[in-house]
């Protein structure tokens, strides 16, 4: 049982910022978290809390000398009478004074010439009514509350070489350990207490403020002087993210971070922290907490000095409104003192410097707005002084992404895709901090929209961002709100199902089903993408006669990259008409083009070397080209199809030379392909394709189709969501609008099959050493290659003992002489899984089969073909 009486120096700091004070529920919320802090702890309470969300807002304008200031002192009073009127207190009894005073500042000597200390106090306003507001109404409910004035405690520091802007409208205030002042604050006979963020006492005895997010600072400096248990922010949100989640819905909770990360992150650009909050803290020893004000029960995030180190990127951030300033000169190459004398300069103007980067004739710094009182005047006054010894370039506004983790150095060769991504756009600034934890591109801030979420899926696909790491990463912000989307049941899980598949079992394995039904339903939801002209199935992923023949009645063309799938074509429907039919071979011999060229077929190709080697192939013919957009993407290294590093695509440079071939043997081009990768997760991903896609068509003139290629992912692993059609087809209705002119072709695989098809096996043996249980199968990377090939998961489930509820990990493994021969390590299966149990491998109907071989001289897996869970077997 909680003591009555908590000891006078255990302490917990509680902080509520703007949208967590400006509601009735919401001050309910404070008081009852502040008497279960208290009880559950034993400890005193201290509530820092912001303005009414807005208000500092208004106050900033009056401060600033708008016209309108009157005005908007009379919205601010009627507003703030509105809300005790809400909170059913008395006005006047509870607010006239604090009401009389904001009134007064307009009348103030020192309006007309808005002095800095007017400015304060005007600035201050905000925090001192909603603080007021706030004890009456808790002390009204019953709590043992009592108010104090912040800048009785906060003494405001003057730092060498501030502005007197800084000196007073951006302060910080002395944390450093003191008894006396501890037992002093500590005297005040409530058991709880509310004062104000924001403000602090100036030297003069007048207000100073602590700048934008200065609430969050100000519990910092109380937590630090009280020698706090803890620091808790509240917000609306429920802690920090790996991305802004209301930019990357995908985004994931950072439930525990050291100070220094979380430092970073709140520098570069998370708003849910003040930066300067951290230090205090952090230099006192005392623990952080960001926590949700409506949903408390969520973990939020941690930070505290024993954090466990996790290498990696732990998010990635953006931050507008950036200034560059670029200094160039020759002079500067090797000559003593240069970079002294152009800092003097920016000391001269109160600015302080974020990002440097530099050369033997050129430095280039960035300037934070957010810390720096950047205006047009103070950069023409910079610049003048700084023409007296160099050339100089503002470069305004531009975005910095940053990216933000442990051991940065170290997870540059995992960074590929990231550094490809910022090779499209023009970069200002590279910038690797000395403390190894973060590495920023500055770019126009134009290029900086919808890079965030790809940047972001880049990092988890690349193993760059840890987001499995459960002691940092917690659920995504669409889970959180409840907006993930989940696979259905799996269709091999129902009972008629696992019975008809044990069935199949019992004759030789391994072997493949597919459920047709699964293809015809994933054919028919890609037909109701109605920005779609003309859909083909890449044959390669399954080449399977029935399916093959389903997918020719929804509607399908199919695309083929060899003779020999070409010649499966005219086998399974010689009646297809040759238009239906397209052929986009890689680096294939001169004979199987002019196959398909004699027959009619759509043919794509990919270098211009083709056509002035071969003329006669190709003379007078249309073609498709594909070309290669500079990057590629997709789940694996070995499935990205783009970039110098792949053989597939002409590179745009050489697409004047192409064209140019092309005319001199009256070769017309009529459609334009570009594929990046496979199993692709953001949709964006198309839409970048078309767009670029749709602006070369419009340079070429010749072109009636483009086409997007494939690549759509399927949900995988039980966790993973499945891929969001509608607002795929959302993507590409927009820019089919913007490009009407052109047909718009895909030409899907994986995601029309995949799911369809299970691989069956049985278990060989069930070893144990060294502490590690394996399962044998019959069936290994000779008959399913992907994991050996693409680290590519496949869900592995023990179909004899599916409801076995006693499960333990194992090693799944195959028969092949290889050390790649893993299908999955750490697999929970039933306990009791032994010799002759029958294993299903899930999601195998894409890239199984057409990759098997007889390596050992082992055979070919057997195929079947069933309709629903009890329809006839079509024999393979």
């Amino acid at each position: 049982m909680p003591s009555a009486t908590p000891a006078s120096d255990r302490w917990i700091v509680l902080k509520f910022g703007g949208t967590s004070v400006s509601r009735r529920h919401r001050w309910n919320t404070i008081g009852t978290l502040a008497k279960k802090r208290a009880d559950e702890n034993e400890a005193r309470i201290l509530v820092v809390v912001s303005a009414l969300s807005g208000v500092t807002n208004e106050l900033t304008a009056i401060a600033d000398g708008a016209a309108d200031s009157a005005e908007r002192v009379a919205t601010l009073e009627q507003r703030h009478r509105e809300f005790l009127a809400e909170l059913e207190l008395d006005a006047d009894a509870v607010l006239g004074d604090r009401l009389a005073a904001l009134r007064n500042l307009l009348t103030d000597p020192r309006a007309a010439s808005r002095t800095l200390d007017w400015q304060a106090e005007v600035l201050g306003q905000g925090e001192l009514l909603s603080s007021t507001i706030g004890v009456a109404y808790l002390r009204a409910q019953g709590l043992d509350f009592g108010w104090v004035d912040a800048r009785h405690w906060l003494q405001a520091n003057f730092l060498p070489n501030q502005s007197p802007w800084a000196q007073r409208l951006s302060v910080s205030c002395n944390t450093a350990p003191d008894q006396d002042w501890r037992r002093a604050f500590a005297g005040q006979a409530n058991r709880m207490l509310l004062t104000q963020g924001f403000i602090s006492r100036h030297a003069d005895g007048g207000t100073a403020i602590l700048g934008r997010g200065g609430s969050d600072t100000s519990a910092a400096y109380f937590g630090a002087l009280l020698g706090a248990q803890r620091v808790e922010i509240w917000t609306d949100v429920p802690g920090m993210f790996s991305a802004n989640p209301r930019e990357v819905p995908d985004a994931r909770l950072l439930t525990r971070l050291d100070y220094y990360e979380a430092q970073e992150i709140a520098t570069t650009g998370a708003k849910v922290l003040h930066p300067r909050s951290i230090k205090p803290c952090r230099d006192a020893g005392v623990a952080m907490a960001i926590l949700d004000t409506e949903r408390p029960e969520l973990p939020g995030t941690t930070i505290d000095g024993t954090a466990l180190t996790v290498p990696g990127v732990k998010a990635v951030s953006r931050r507008n409104g950036i200034v560059l300033v670029s200094m160039e000169g020759i002079g500067m190459w090797q000559q003593v003192g240069f970079l002294a004398d152009v800092f003097a300069r920016f000391k001269k103007h109160g600015l302080s410097v974020d990002l440097i980067g530099s050369s033997e004739t050129n430095v280039t710094v960035s300037l934070d707005p957010s810390e720096n009182l950047v205006n047009t005047d103070v950069l023409a006054a910079l610049s003048a002084d700084l023409a007296e010894i160099c050339r100089v370039k503002v470069i305004a506004p531009c975005t910095a992404i940053t990216l933000v983790g442990r051991g940065m150095r170290s997870l540059l060769h995992k960074l590929s895709d990231v550094w490809a991504m910022f090779g499209r756009e023009r970069v200002h600034l590279i910038s690797q901090s000395s403390n190894d934890l973060n590495l920023t591109f500055v770019i126009d801030e134009a290029d900086a929209d919808g890079m965030l979420p790809l940047l972001h899926e880049a990092l988890i696909e690349s193993g760059a961002m840890p987001a499995d790491e459960a002691s940092v990463f917690g659920p995504s912000w669409r889970e959180i709100n409840g907006a993930v989307r989940h696979r259905g049941v799996r269709w091999w899980s129902a009972p008629s199902a696992r019975d008809r598949l044990l069935s199949l079992a019992q004759g030789e394995t391994p072997r493949y089903v597919y459920d047709l039904d699964v293809v015809r339903a994933r054919a028919r939801a890609l037909a109701a993408i109605t920005a779609v002209d003309r859909r083909f199935f890449a044959i390669k992923a399954n080449s399977h006669p029935t399916i093959l023949r389903a997918l020719v009645e929804e509607g399908f063309g199919l695309e083929c990259v060899s003779r020999g799938e070409l010649e499966r074509v005219f086998e399974i429907a010689p009646s297809l008409p040759m238009e239906r039919v397209l052929f986009t071979p890689s680096f294939a011999p001169r004979a199987e083009y002019a196959f398909a060229l004699e027959r009619g077929i759509n043919v794509t190709l990919d270098n211009v070397e083709a056509l002035q080697q071969w003329p006669e192939v190709f003379r007078g013919r249309r073609l498709w080209l594909r070309v290669d957009l500079g990057r590629g993407d997709g789940h694996h290294d070995k499935v990205k199809t783009g970039g110098k590093s792949s053989k597939f695509g002409l590179p745009l440079a050489k697409l004047d030379e192409f064209l140019a071939a092309a005319r001199a043997i009256d070769v017309r081009i009529t459609g334009l392909h570009a594929h990046l990768g496979s199993g692709v997760e953001s949709a964006q991903h198309w839409n970048q394709i078309a767009d670029e896609l749709g602006g070369l068509a419009d340079q070429i003139g010749t072109i009636e189709t483009i086409d997007i290629g494939g690549g759509l992912p399927i949900p995988y692993a039980e966790g993973d969501e499945p891929f969001d059609l509608a607002a795929w087809g959302e993507g590409l209705a927009a820019i089919k609008a913007a490009y009407p002119a052109y047909q718009l072709v895909i030409e899907p695989g994986r995601y029309l099959v995949a799911e369809s098809g299970v691989l069956l096996a049985h278990v060989t043996q069930v070893v144990e050493k060294l502490g590690i249980r394996r399962v044998g199968s019959d069936a290994g990377m000779h008959t399913l290659i992907r994991p050996a090939l693409y680290d590519a998961w496949h869900d592995v489930a023990n179909l004899s003992r599916l409801d076995d509820t006693e499960q333990e990990p194992f090693d799944v493994v195959g028969p092949i002489c290889e050390s790649s021969d893993i299908f999955g390590k750490r697999r929970k299966l039933a306990s009791a899984t032994a010799e002759g149990d029958v294993l299903l491998f899930s999601d195998a109907g894409a890239y199984g089969f057409v990759m098997a071989s007889h390596y050992n001289l082992r055979g070919l897996p057997a195929e079947d073909v069933i309709e629903g869970v009890s329809g006839d077997v079509a024999a393979g």
